[in-house]
């Protein structure tokens, strides 16, 4: 499986539109490769180096129930997805704020062999829980971000 975008390379630079102080736009996506039997897809978007300057890794973004046939996600996400909260405290995409200098931002594709029962504006703990044991394939695509 595969996870792209058009607008920054993997380890490249994320644009500073999608910055979540400059524009919070979300990255258009593209996914390829999943495999056959898939029910489903997740995306998470968490911010590993946030654990020197807050403490913790922080959530950016979770979306799932995407449809396995989807190639690419941009501003409008598709018909059926749910998105859960972030650690802003909001539902939906949170991009890019590094407190401190450049961080590395980890965006990861789930391919997943069940639909999820899992409501609006969950938390990443209840997605991980949901997702453990379904997880057929992942993808990851890196981002740099600098405030």
């Amino acid at each position: 499986m595969k996870l792209c975008s058009t607008t920054f390379e993997d380890n490249g630079q994320i644009p500073r539109n999608q910055g979540y102080k400059n524009g919070n736009q979300r990255p258009p996506l593209a996914i390829s490769g999943v495999p056959a039997g898939a029910a489903s897809l997740a995306i998470i978007m968490d911010d590993p180096d946030a654990v020197a300057a807050v403490g913790k890794t922080w959530v950016h973004w979770t979306v799932w129930n995407i449809a396995p046939t989807t190639a690419e996600i941009g501003s409008v996400l598709p018909p059926g997805c749910v998105e859960g909260v972030t650690d802003f405290g909001d539902s939906g995409y949170g991009g890019p704020a590094p407190p401190d200098r450049e961080h590395v931002y980890v965006f990861t594709v789930y391919a997943l062999d069940t639909v999820l029962d899992l409501g609006a504006g969950s938390a990443r703990s209840e997605l991980d829980s949901a997702i453990k044991d379904h997880v057929m394939d992942t993808a990851v695509l890196h981002g740099r971000y600098a405030p």
